[in-house]
């Protein structure tokens, strides 16, 4: 697949597919009751790029809204909590996080047919290639990573109950407890027997990391769930906060440097070095040095459980392939990586058993 053909995917939106339709007159009537300084009447058009909740825009003629909900059909229990990223962004308004405004939530599903909520509009770039081809130059890329490392940071350095957010999470044992969530919605999702996964959820709830000072977690944070200001190549805004709980941010951190194991030019230092990208080694020390404590010797551990992680998301969106519920375009694609992570998650660890 071509950086192109990648951008013209996911970027942007497109009419709103039949799957995914919904009366636009039922959701105008509701916004003009219950949003403040609404103008109706709206157009509709939905988002290209994300596998889970589907997303829309919503324009009037005076303003734009991000409007996202749970998808039609059978669901698994936990998933899809729209609820959940209405309640962190509230929350995160009152903070120094980019993240849209959050407007309201709907659990009423006769407006649309199921629970959303709505958002503001963020002005700015998705990029959804890690090396950024369409950069105007290496201090662009520079610059994004740069702020990639500060936002995340920011995030972490929240205390939850500074915001109402202290009952957002178990504390304690999230890898553990991560562990299990995955496991389960593997074993929920399963369409075929992987032996890598199946070993990996037998040995890690026995192997875990040690305790980290607990945190707001994103879990996904990378360069495809932000937005970048076109002026200032700064996050403007966090996105897609249906994985956020409180938990380890080493285990958040990690997970979003998977990149430099999967993407085949990020994972080679001197392209990166080629195109003002910080390397693994130094991406880590641009965290590192904000925190005080040290996961060398746990590094393989954490990649690994990360491994395992996306491996139960990939195979999550290919059993909604299977039910028919699967939001993204390539939904199929992604679903069958499942063995291929779970396999290299198991290759990281197989050595320590």
């Amino acid at each position: 697949m071509t950086d192109q053909n990648t951008s013209e995917l996911f970027a942007g939106t497109m009419p709103v597919s039949e799957k995914h339709g919904f009366d636009t007159k039922k959701l105008n009537d509701y916004l003009a009751e219950h949003l403040e300084n609404f103008s109706g009447p709206i157009t509709v058009e939905e988002f290209k790029g994300g596998q889970s909740n589907p997303t829309y825009l919503i324009k009037t003629s005076t303003d734009s809204y991000v409007l996202r909900r749970k998808p039609p059909g059978l669901l698994l229990k936990s998933a899809h909590a729209v609820d959940r990223e209405f309640k962190v962004i509230k929350a995160l308004n009152m903070t120094d996080v980019p993240v849209p405004i959050a407007y309201l939530h709907c659990e009423d599903e006769s407006v649309i047919g199921t629970e959303f909520f709505l958002m503001s509009f963020v002005e700015g770039t998705v990029f959804w290639e890690p090396h950024i081809p369409e950069a105007k130059d290496n201090k662009q890329r520079s610059d994004i990573y740069k702020s990639l490392s500060e936002t995340i940071y920011k995030l972490h350095n929240v205390k939850p109950s500074d915001i109402g957010l202290e009952d957002y999470g178990r504390p304690g044992n999230y890898v553990a407890r991560q562990v299990s969530r995955w496991s389960k919605q593997y074993v929920a999702s399963e369409t075929e027997t992987i032996e890598a996964m199946n070993n990996l959820m037998e040995w890690l709830p026995e192997n875990l990391p040690t305790e980290k000072p607990l945190c707001l977690v994103h879990g996904d944070f990378s360069l495809t769930n932000v937005i970048i200001d076109n002026a200032s190549d700064q996050v403007a805004s966090i996105l897609d906060w249906e994985l956020s709980t409180l938990g380890d941010p080493m285990a958040d951190f990690s997970y979003h440097c998977l990149q430099y194991k999967l993407n085949p030019i990020l994972s080679d230092a001197a392209q990166c070095k080629n195109l003002g990208i910080p390397t693994e080694k130094e991406y880590l020390k641009l965290y590192a040095d904000k925190v005080d404590y040290y996961i060398d010797s746990e590094w393989d551990l954490y990649m690994s459980f990360n491994l395992f992680k996306l491996a139960g998301i990939s195979q999550g969106i290919m059993g909604r392939v299977r039910d028919g519920t699967a939001a993204g375009v390539n939904a199929e694609e992604t679903g069958m990586r499942a063995r291929l992570l779970a396999e290299s998650a198991w290759d990281l660890v197989k050595d320590r058993t």
